[in-house]
């Protein structure tokens, strides 16, 4: 762990997180949202900010995968765990760890919508600007991330890394391409 390079340490995810539950209780004040959690890479930050959050929730969980043991998305998004409740006429609030290429999420968004919720908003803890292929409208976002591959806080590589309590960026050894 010492070869990695910390992008965000504990206390900024911390500060922001606790701004981010804000601005979403705001949003949410007396609405009793579905917050619907991306599994697995958004567990970690999904946990933090629903514990700063007042406003009374339910919380459902969805799992995809669209990386495998890559550091680049494979642009093919498959569900693997669906929603158990139904979110017809609910408020929704899709909480992913990472916007990157927009593909997972804009299937994600997609496959909600079928489902014809009240409306539908998404928080994402990280977004890369420099991978956007497709464009999703991020209403809560943490951070803007360099186009790196980042690991720790919930986000792995080949499932290592989660555990990590900050943002670091992949070491060159471990997957990602050094940079020239």
């Amino acid at each position: 762990m010492n070869d990695i390079e910390i992008f965000l340490d504990e206390t900024a995810i911390k500060k922001r997180v606790k701004e981010l539950g804000r601005k979403i209780d705001l949003a949410y004040a007396d609405l009793n949202p579905v917050v619907v959690i991306v599994l697995k890479g958004s567990f970690v930050f999904a946990s933090d900010l629903v514990r700063t959050l007042g406003t009374p929730l339910e919380i459902e969980f969805i799992r995809c995968r669209s990386y495998g043991s890559e550091t680049t998305s494979s642009g093919v998004v498959e569900i693997t765990m669906d929603l158990n409740m139904s979110i017809k006429s609910r408020h929704v609030l899709l909480v992913e760890d990472i916007v990157d290429t927009g593909l997972t999420a804009r299937y994600l968004i997609n496959h909600l919508l079928l489902k014809n919720p009240l409306s539908l908003k998404v928080c994402s803890f990280l977004h890369k600007p420099a991978k956007t292929v497709e464009d999703v409208k991020i209403d809560f976002c943490g951070f803007e991330a360099p186009d790196r591959f980042l690991i720790g806080y919930g986000l792995d590589f080949d499932e290592k890394y989660r555990e990590l309590p900050f943002i670091g960026f992949l070491p060159p050894d471990d997957g990602e391409q050094k940079e020239s």
